[in-house]
């Protein structure tokens, strides 16, 4: 089975901040995407779950949207993982995920110790369940890369995080996101109007909606929910651009896109003994799998999986992932053990589901994180007043 390899010729999610900030004469940074100058003040606004497939299928929910897609037509690549926790890093890092190491939803992580298997990366606990482990197994250790926020703070740049209110200090926040100004928000009447004010006054800011996300996975995206979400979605890209001063930007992109899994097609990895012999821990979701062998098993774990999923899913080593540039063009020493030694994506609406230990992931319609193209393109939206 041939492999899915980046496209070289489309930009990456990680390409979005730097060439932002270069574009506002931020020194550092490289121009990735181009943007005409001067730029004066700009955002970045990240819409959880956005596929470009997805606005594409459903762009009269979306008429704002559509127009500056139609205006400047661009897709981005998000790499492997599709999913929020390797997004936002690549947001905040302006890197792939073999470099800022955030290599799934949970992952393995080895200075966590021998009694974490792998860690969610969202809620930073050991997964499924656990303590709190911001205190033990520091997010700023675990991701030590300067971010974006960092380096333009220290260029002498106003720099803001408009995200929920929940996120402000959580694991992944002080990981990815550390740097500037915090702006806790709890709706998108307030999100929109803070995204507006630091634009405004000449700053840079990321802005984050998850909502469409959530709803995609309860309903299924392009469901009468996750349609009526998008409407609302795209009226807060309205009201922002409403109150675009002159000399602005603002870009909107996504994190991953999503699909409807086949309930008919979902692989329950923990009542399948041939998918269980040889693993000792399993990372990932439902699209994306990391597995972690016992010593000797790697062999005879993927001749399994290969043999059991057969066309549902690409099953290769890390050492093939790597070589295939699923993590981008470097992965980090400290970074390789977090990936498994066997790595698994789902191809069709395959769903590599585990009930028992992950009940509410399993029981979810939509799903992310492998390469197809549903999952990996996210539109790249940009307006300048």
């Amino acid at each position: 089975m041939q492999l899915p390899h980046p496209d070289p010729d489309v930009p990456h999610l990680a390409d979005v901040v730097p060439s932002v900030l270069s574009a506002m004469g931020v020194g550092g940074f490289e121009p990735r995407i181009s943007w005409p100058g001067p730029v004066r003040g700009a955002c970045v606004l990240l819409i959880d779950g956005l596929g470009a497939e997805l606005l594409t299928a459903h762009g009269a929910d979306a008429p704002v949207m559509t127009a500056l897609a139609d205006r400047t037509p661009g897709t981005l690549q998000v790499g492997f993982p599709a999913t929020t926790a390797a997004g936002l890093a690549a947001i905040g890092t302006g890197c792939r995920s073999g470099e800022h190491g955030f290599v799934g939803y949970t992952f393995r992580l080895p200075e966590a110790g021998p009694d974490v298997d792998v860690i969610n990366a969202l809620r930073w606990r050991p997964h499924p369940w656990g303590p709190d482990l911001r205190e033990t197994v520091l997010p700023e250790r675990v991701q030590p890369l300067p971010t974006t926020l960092q380096r333009a703070e220290a260029a002498g740049f106003a720099v803001s995080v408009v995200s929920g209110a929940e996120y402000a200090g959580s694991g992944l926040t002080r990981a990815v996101l550390r740097g500037g100004r915090y702006v806790g928000t709890h709706a998108l009447g307030d999100l929109a109007a803070a995204v507006s004010a630091v634009v405004a006054d000449g700053g840079f800011c990321y802005g984050y909606h998850a909502d469409l996300d959530l709803v995609g996975h309860l309903h299924g995206p392009g469901s009468a929910p996750w349609r009526m979400q998008l409407r609302q979605v795209d009226r807060l890209v309205e009201s922002v651009l409403e109150t675009l001063p002159s000399d602005c930007l603002l870009t909107v992109v996504a994190d991953h896109g999503m699909v409807a899994v086949d309930e008919a097609s979902a692989i329950d990895i923990d009542e399948c003994r041939p998918l269980r012999d040889g693993v000792v821990a399993v990372g990932g979701e439902v699209r994306a799998r990391h597995l972690y062998t016992a010593t000797g098993a790697v062999d005879d774990v993927l001749a399994a999986w290969r043999t059991t999923l057969g066309d549902a899913a690409w099953v290769v080593s890390s050492d093939e992932a790597i070589a295939a540039g699923w993590f981008g063009p470097r992965v980090r020493d400290d970074v390789r053990p977090r990936i498994g030694d066997v790595v698994v994506a789902a191809r069709g609406s395959t769903a590599l589901v585990r009930r028992s230990v992950e009940p509410v992931e399993s029981a979810l319609i939509g799903h992310h994180g492998s390469l197809t193209s549903a999952e990996q393109r996210v539109p790249l939206l940009s307006a300048r007043s």
